[in-house]
């Protein structure tokens, strides 16, 4: 999030919850995450960044996953933005790395032939494989456009606005690469319309993309009327391709997290357009996500649960991984913030709570990504091609800004 939006009225944070939360956020954020991966993940060789780290940051494996490198970049180019009077020396070295990540992915990141990145490279940058996805140009998208707002570099800018119409062009044209399902049962994923929502809303903040706002809508109107079903109180991961629920194994599955990161991205285009109805519908995102993915025994976000209570296939279901509980804490926040309700303090709190509870390393630093139901760790890496300086930054990050909208509307109130 960017902007500082304006809180609608109602109970707020005392000061010293205020100031004590932001005070973890920015601590954890510029002391221990943004440190820990610039002293273990930096590849200074061959540049990039390593993200499959033991505990202590040993590296256990030097291949690179493409969208990890956009993400790391966007991080760096993000924080240069966000802390301009930040220790100078500290600040050029996040640029630097930065630069050496996009310069990286322009030697190697995409594939000649066909214009599509990879998502699976050697340390030295030879490509390994492809997804049928496009995330890996949407994170560079965004990458790109933050270290051309950091630098005032054009070419970054073009080159940013390239990579979005690449993801856009990928994700509606899934025959471009060898397909994984038959036309039996077609089926529509909520992660393209969501992804498109974040990464324009990126390029709009920071390049100042003038066709953000019309993707943004078309984006919002394919979640809205595909994958959010009042009736059933539920924001659907997969649908049919007229948005139709499908009464199997795939289509009953929901992931809490996933739609609650949805949800917060929908309250932030409201806050920005002070368009109070569409931040509500991300709250009732939030809501229905949250009775759904919440673990009432043990705490914690659930990582799959079934729309109508049935035993879910995936056998990882029950297992608490950092990314959902990282947007869950967000969303709270940001229901807070949108509505004054103090529910949803409640609910920031609770989210809060169990994941400092659970996932950081008071050891070696970082956060654990991986703990079964009860909250033990069942891997002690901190990184692989999947978890890397992304979810918790981000979250760090956009809670800051949001305590520190809160505190600017209390001052005024006061």
């Amino acid at each position: 999030m960017k902007q500082d939006p304006e809180p609608s009225m109602g109970l707020l944070l005392d000061r010293a919850e205020r100031l004590s939360y932001r005070n973890l956020y920015e601590t954890g954020l510029l002391e221990d995450i943004v440190p820990f991966w610039m002293k273990h993940g930096v590849d200074r060789q061959y540049g990039g960044v390593f993200t499959c780290l033991d505990r202590t940051g040993k590296v256990i494996d030097t291949d690179k996953a493409v969208w990890q490198q956009g993400r790391f970049a966007w991080l760096l180019g993000e924080l240069a933005n966000a802390y301009p009077d930040h220790d100078p020396a500290e600040r050029e070295q996040w640029l630097e790395v930065a630069e050496r990540i996009l310069g990286f992915l322009e030697h190697h990141g995409t594939d000649d032939r066909d214009g599509h990145m990879w998502f699976h490279l050697t340390q030295e940058g030879r490509p390994i494989r492809k997804r049928r996805y496009a995330f890996s140009e949407s994170f560079a998208a965004i990458a790109y456009a933050e270290v051309a707002k950091a630098l005032n570099e054009p070419k970054y800018a073009e080159r940013a606005i390239d990579l979005f119409h690449r993801f856009i062009e990928r994700s509606r044209k899934q025959d471009t690469l060898s397909q994984k399902f038959t036309n039996t049962r077609p089926t529509k994923s909520i992660g393209y319309p969501m992804i498109a929502v974040a990464t324009a809303q990126e390029l709009r903040d920071s390049i100042g993309f003038e066709e953000a706002n019309d993707w943004i809508d078309e984006s919002i109107d394919q979640i809205v009327r595909y994958h959010v079903k009042p009736e059933l109180c539920c924001v659907m991961e997969t649908v049919g391709i007229e948005g139709e629920v499908i009464d199997h194994f795939d289509g009953r599955t929901l992931n809490p997290g996933h739609a609650i990161e949805a949800a917060w991205f929908l309250m932030q285009e409201g806050l920005y357009r002070d368009d109070q109805k569409l931040a509500e519908l991300g709250t009732q995102m939030f809501d229905w996500m949250w009775d759904r993915g919440w673990d009432r025994e043990y705490g914690g976000l659930l990582y799959f649960t079934d729309l109508d209570g049935h035993p879910v296939q995936e056998y990882w279901h029950d297992m608490k991984f950092w990314w959902p509980q990282n947007e869950t804490i967000i969303a709270a926040l940001m229901a807070y913030v949108v509505t004054g309700d103090q529910h949803y303090a409640e609910c920031h709190q609770q989210a809060h709570d169990w994941a400092y509870r659970h996932f950081p390393d008071p050891q070696d630093g970082e956060w654990f990504g991986y703990l079964d139901r009860t909250g033990r760790v069942t891997s002690t890496a901190k990184g692989n091609y999947w978890k890397g300086p992304f979810h918790l930054p981000r979250m760090q990050l956009t809670c800051c800004r949001l305590l520190d909208s809160l505190s600017e509307r209390s001052e005024v109130s006061e």
